[in-house]
């Protein structure tokens, strides 16, 4: 059999080794090490995957002999080949994964997005069932392989489990069974890093959900406008001066609130004769901040209950101050039209670029040629690639049963 011995520089020396079956007990163990070797090549299944046809099918090949050989012989997995077992592991799958979210888009979701599958899949599932294959081997001796199977090993192994091909996720859950099965001294790590992982997560949610649960949770926003009504009726004019700009601007974005609930407890504040007072006395204040939110909603908000509660509150401002009224609506309609125009000016601006991008030369002749490292959101309808491989996957334990 030919098989790689090296790649560099682009340039591939090969080596010519017999089939295992094919070379005499004394020197297979040689020969197992020397394909151990050789298979720690890795290709490019990515950026061109019809590069190195030949080499590629070499490779599986090789890796497909040893999973036999070492499921139908015994006494092969001697102490020489654990290292070398373990480093053509490390070689071919600890490896960086791309991002799982999309930076241009919503974040991946597992339950309706498709997820990218692994170019290099054909090595790789047969590297995750060789080495399956060497552990649960009956000549495999845990006492040798705690040397090279470690904490590293285990922590770069859970870190896999990010990868977005379920098939992946699928040996990898198998494969770390297995190894908290064989390694006594391992078992409290693996449970103690697991933990971590969890932690991180709900630590990460716990987060989130702290900062904003308020804003996403309506009934909590109404009964935070309930309260906050409450000290309002209460509060000192010299007090409601010190936090009156916050307070407003605040009430604005609940005013704007698409929850029709939201915004009407907002608006009842204008209801409130000691709240209309405390307006009245810093209307040159609270109207400059009010008014953008109640006159746009007043025309876009999709509930009429708001509508109606917006024009009483327009209403009671121009009954206020009628040249501050008209002050705030005209500069209001300057704000729109100085954004139109900015709006126009960005949309040529855009147009002169592309125009001179379509018009450089160098445009048509050089395209990339390397696929993003991002995973994509899925495009409807769904790849039927994608589709075949997840369907013709098999699970690890059907897989190790039928070659028992």
């Amino acid at each position: 059999m030919i098989l790689i011995w090296s790649v560099s520089n682009h340039l591939m020396t090969v080596s010519a080794l017999l089939v295992l079956s094919d070379v005499a007990p004394a020197e297979q163990e040689k020969l197992f090490i020397q394909k151990l070797r050789q298979c720690c090549v890795l290709f490019d299944f990515l950026s061109d995957p019809l590069s190195d046809l030949k080499w590629k099918e070499v490779k599986r090949a090789a890796l497909s002999e040893m999973v036999e050989y070492i499921n139908h012989n015994r006494n092969v997995i001697t102490e020489p080949i654990y290292p070398e077992v373990v480093h053509m592991f490390a070689v071919n799958l600890f490896r960086g994964l791309p991002p799982s979210s999309n930076p241009t888009g919503a974040e991946f979701d597992p339950e309706e997005d498709e997820p990218t599958l692994e170019a290099a899949w054909p090595h790789l599932q047969l590297v995750y069932e060789f080495f399956l294959r060497f552990l649960e081997s009956p000549d495999f001796q845990p006492n040798i392989a705690k040397k090279y199977i470690d904490q590293k090993f285990v922590m770069q192994l859970l870190e896999l489990f990010d990868s977005e091909d379920p098939r992946e996720r699928d040996f990898l859950k198998t494969t770390l069974h297995r190894i908290y099965g064989k390694f006594l001294g391992l078992r409290a790590y693996i449970r103690k890093q697991i933990n971590n992982i969890f932690y991180r997560c709900i630590n990460k949610l716990s987060i989130d959900v702290w900062f904003v649960r308020i804003k996403t949770h309506s009934p909590k926003e109404v009964m935070f406008l309930n309260e906050l009504e409450e000290i309002l009726d209460v509060i000192e004019p010299s007090e409601f001066v010190k936090v009156m700009e916050p307070l407003f601007r605040q009430l604005a974005k609940c005013v704007s609130s698409p929850h029709f609930q939201v915004a009407e407890r907002a608006l009842y504040y204008w209801n409130n004769e000691y709240i209309m007072s405390l307006i009245s006395d810093n209307a040159a204040k609270i109207l400059p901040i009010m008014f953008p939110a109640l006159y746009r909603n007043s025309k876009s908000h999709w509930n009429k209950t708001i509508h109606g509660l917006i024009y009483n509150a327009l209403k009671l401002f121009m009954e206020m101050n009628q040249k501050l009224f008209d002050d705030c609506t005209q500069q209001f309609r300057a704000e729109k039209n100085k954004e139109k125009a900015r709006l126009k000016e960005r949309e040529e601006a855009w147009m002169k670029i592309s125009s001179l991008a379509k018009s450089n030369p160098q445009m048509s002749r050089e395209q990339r040629k390397e696929r993003p490292l991002v995973r994509r959101k899925s495009d409807l309808p769904q790849d039927s690639f994608t589709t075949k491989a997840l369907e013709t996957h098999r699970r690890t334990e059907d897989m190790l049963t039928n070659h028992d």
